[in-house]
């Protein structure tokens, strides 16, 4: 199984990072089915401040660009994605239009 660690940042505001808490705690059954459906076999989000750290641990038919395309032609998907973007800002070294950006790792034990 490969892992990947991806990071961005939530709007600097308490109350929509509340929102945006209380959406991850029901997520839509559509968005967890088009996550296994790519192949993400776990996902977890972590939070600091309004840094976000994503971990996914994906199988080996996995990959970002069957992701993306899913991703296109599901509008519920669309939906989720427009909506968690009230929440949501790209993080210093994103480049335009990125959202997640991919972390490198530095250290492993």
């Amino acid at each position: 199984m490969k892992r990947y660690c991806l990071a961005l940042d939530l709007k600097n505001d308490p109350a929509l990072i509340a929102e945006y808490e209380a959406y991850h705690r029901a997520v839509w059954p559509e968005i967890l089915d088009s996550i296994r459906g790519a192949g993400v076999e776990a996902c977890e989000i972590y939070r600091a401040g309004n840094r976000m750290f994503m971990i996914m641990e994906v199988g080996p038919d996995f990959s970002f660009e069957r992701k993306a395309a899913m991703d296109a032609a599901n509008a519920k998907v669309q939906e989720w994605e427009t909506l968690m973007w009230k929440y949501q800002e790209a993080i210093p070294v994103a480049k335009p239009g990125e959202k997640w950006v991919m972390m490198d790792k530095v250290f492993s034990l």
